[in-house]
């Protein structure tokens, strides 16, 4: 694949919109970062044919945002669009995927990518996907998810969402459906999510769902989930609360179990 094509296609794209908007500026970063971490997953599989589809896939994963933010100003899909299933529209039904380049991918290469990129931030895949397909959709999802924790511990809330919170309750403690999906070692739904605090340790719950044990290596040697897990709250004081901190400890031991529990 002639990558320097792909991302001149790329560039040319996303300079339509204001690349000095942090917002903007980020979410380019992110593209390639979740593009070169799935990448080095397809690679960890031995599944070389696979190596540029992933790396495509992981820079067009996210081009919905860029006319998310244009015409909402916010990355809150709840509060504006499904970006996945806007970035496969732009992508597959206005045709902005034909100005890429596709060798040497498969024959059929643009229904998996369009499902892969419009499943992306789902809670869960279909069930009925071939075998080339969850795998790329997984790829793709522990990539994002990988650098989704680099995002939240080092990106501020306002460049990541516009300056919009959607929470402002101050509470202290889990609401009991996030603490049952740490203790079943799965995803939060993000409709149970009643407090910044809630949110924050969903955020954390993604690693429970990490398909692939490269991606647990790249997460525990970047280390944003081990900060995410102790690191400050949402006006970047220390978190000193007794009753938050045993319930980061208890969800940092449970991916811990999980983890290991997987690598069996």
């Amino acid at each position: 694949m002639n990558r320097s094509e792909v991302i001149s296609v790329f560039d040319a794209y996303v300079d339509k919109y204001d690349r000095d908007n942090p917002m903007i500026f980020q979410k380019a970063a992110h593209s390639y970062r979740v593009a070169a971490i799935a990448e080095r997953i397809a690679r960890s599989l031995g599944q070389e044919e696979l190596v540029d589809f992933a790396w495509l896939l992981g820079l067009l994963h996210d081009i919905g945002r860029f006319e998310q933010a244009r015409k909402y100003r916010t990355f809150v899909d709840s509060e504006s669009v499904d970006h996945a299933e806007l970035g496969a529209d732009i992508l597959f039904k206005e045709g902005l995927i034909n100005r890429f380049p596709a060798e040497p991918l498969p024959e059929g290469w643009q229904n998996i990518a369009e499902i892969a990129i419009r499943q992306h931030n789902k809670l869960t895949l279909p069930e009925d996907l071939d075998e080339n397909t969850r795998t790329l959709s997984d790829i793709l999802r522990d990539a994002d998810k990988v650098d989704i924790f680099r995002v939240l511990t080092e990106i501020s809330y306002s460049d990541r969402n516009g300056g919009r919170k959607s929470f402002h309750s101050d509470s202290h403690e889990l609401s009991p459906g996030v603490m049952n999906c740490v203790l079943e070692h799965r995803c939060v739904p993000s409709m149970i999510r009643k407090t910044y605090f809630d949110k924050r340790v969903s955020h954390c719950c993604l690693a429970f769902e990490l398909a692939y044990e490269e991606s647990r290596v790249i997460t525990r040697e970047q280390g944003y989930l081990r900060r995410l897990l102790t690191m400050q709250d949402e006006d970047g004081q220390c978190i000193r609360n007794d009753k938050m901190l045993h319930q980061l400890a208890l969800v940092e031991r449970e991916i811990e179990n999980a983890w290991q529990a997987a690598s069996r």
